[in-house]
């Protein structure tokens, strides 16, 4: 047959982040504002009230496709540019549109936030008036998922509902991020999306989505365009025997839609998701997946893109590298593919490869233990927190003190109104090695307490905020979820008085478990 060598694989994909970081007193400054620049955050404002679209549903949006990180104006895979991922390829053309509808230089549009953003503005705007929003309805943030979901470019259903869920999720969790300029913030609160013609589409890797992988399970199956990867009949035409492992260098919705895309040129057979591990493929076991940029080792490999950046190991969960490794090792053992590094490689050892990915905050041995089951349980260690612990709890003389509610840890517990500062009560734990802690929160839960109180993890890679309903499922130890804490005695969960909502801030009692 005819053997159709594919060019090389580009290095980004489409951007995207699910860790909500925060920079609170006791943890790093935030990046000084650079001189005489405007903020990103007043270039928000300023484009949303010049296009009349939410504020915050505008940089959520941004947020969940590049972090905020425009790139220095170079662009994605997709050919996707600044913050907002303006995009000029021959599916998707929001940096086309940005140009007609804002009246601004395309170069502008690339490499300056403001126009940047200004851009999106304005095209998410002529959606609306294309649906025949009107006034009330466009200050409603709910109105507006049909319209995400199209900026996101996805003529599949499937893959556009997981990417506006994706722009809601982060609408209703929150974020504080930095950038060069200062702060974007964004408070969370509670969402009910319009999805209209979505409402009965299941999103990429739902339960009930209905087709799943004939090749691997626990996989969700959503095709890669035909023109993005070789159909073969391996292992009768190629041997298989290698796995290579990835790093998406963006978003797993982003990337999915990126390889439904006729002009990617590039493909991978599987592809995780960060915050839970989540599986879809995209090109069959059999057939030659364009990868690894070398096209022996693409006929003789199966490739696993992760989501993520190189350079940020919070992309690189507990639960991504356990779905992965379980991967693998069903892969390693289904085609004969040696359990070691010489048969399961980084892209970046790949003969020829110009390629960094997994890149250094990659860990290796974890995850070869995990591969060959190799791993030892965890030593045993926990420790509790409560408000009163000496040495061990600082606020500031804004908490006030209370035992009235029962349900409290110990004698009392500490409160405190929301405002717009961050004025975080913190508990200090001396964690005894960099591994992953499960951590869980007890608070007294009273109708009127807060309702979004942001719980902040300093992780080994940065903050990482959780929001917690305190007006609900007090009296008891509530997880926030496992997290990877360096060792030392440090400041490692906060509580933040910056809320969206009314009611107390509660501070009362902390644990901390290896797991």
């Amino acid at each position: 047959m005819t053997v159709r060598r594919p060019p090389r694989r580009v290095s980004q994909l489409l951007g995207g982040a699910m860790i909500l970081m925060i920079g609170l007193t006791g943890q790093p400054a935030l990046a000084a504002p650079q001189q005489g620049a405007e903020t990103l955050s007043a270039a928000f404002d300023k484009a949303a009230a010049r296009s009349d679209v939410p504020r915050d549903l505008l940089a959520a949006l941004g947020y969940a496709e590049t972090r905020l990180d425009g790139h220095n104006g170079e662009p994605s895979a997709s050919g996707g540019y600044g913050v907002m991922h303006l995009t000029s390829n021959p599916k998707v053309r929001t940096l086309d549109e940005a140009a007609r509808r804002a009246r601004l230089d395309r170069t502008e549009l690339r490499t300056r936030d403001a126009a940047n953003v200004a851009g999106a503005a304005a095209v998410l705007r002529s959606y609306a008036d294309q649906a025949g929003l009107t006034a009330a309805q466009r200050d409603d943030v709910n109105q507006w998922y049909g319209l995400i979901a199209r900026y996101g470019g996805s003529s599949d259903k499937a893959t556009a509902r997981l990417y506006a869920d994706a722009v809601y999720d982060m609408l209703a969790r929150g974020f504080r991020a930095t950038t060069p300029t200062g702060e974007v913030a964004v408070d969370g609160r509670p969402v009910a999306p319009q999805r209209g013609d979505y409402a009965d589409v299941a999103p990429v890797g739902a339960a009930d989505m209905g087709t799943m992988s004939t090749d691997y399970g626990p996989a969700a199956w959503v095709a890669a365009n035909s023109a993005n990867y070789t159909a073969s009949s391996r292992e009768s035409s190629y041997p298989i025997n290698y796995v290579v492992i990835h790093t998406m260098q963006g978003s797993y919705a982003g990337s999915i839609n990126w390889f439904q895309n006729a002009a990617a040129g590039t493909s991978a057979h599987y592809l995780l998701r960060s915050s839970d591990g989540a599986v879809t493929q995209m090109v069959r076991d059999k057939d030659v997946a364009w990868h690894a940029g070398n096209w022996t080792y693409n006929t003789q490999s199966i490739g696993i893109e992760h989501e993520g950046y190189v350079d940020n190991a919070s992309w690189y969960t507990d639960a991504m590298y356990r779905s992965s490794a379980a991967l693998t090792r069903y892969l390693c053992d289904k085609y004969g593919i040696p359990k070691t590094r010489s048969n399961i490689i980084g892209h970046n050892q790949v003969p020829g490869a110009t390629h960094t990915d997994p890149g250094p905050n990659w860990n290796w041995t974890y995850y070869m233990q995990l591969v060959t089951g190799t791993t030892t349980p965890p030593p045993t260690w926990s420790t509790i927190v409560d408000n009163t612990t000496a040495g061990r709890f600082t606020a500031s003389s804004n908490w006030g003190t209370s035992s009235y509610s029962a349900q409290r840890y110990g004698a009392d517990y500490r409160f405190a109104d929301p405002v717009a500062a961050s004025d975080a009560a913190w508990y200090k734990v001396n964690i005894p090695a960099t591994a992953t802690y499960r951590v869980e929160v007890w608070y007294p839960a009273v109708a009127g307490y807060n309702t979004t109180t942001p719980y902040v993890v300093a992780t080994s890679s940065g903050n990482q905020t959780v929001n917690v309903n305190q007006s609900a499922n007090g009296g008891g130890w509530r997880s926030l979820g496992s997290f990877t804490l360096a060792a030392g005695d440090a400041n490692k969960v906060g509580i933040s008085r910056w809320s969206g909502s009314t009611g107390l801030v509660i501070a009362d009692a902390i644990r901390i478990t290896r797991v």
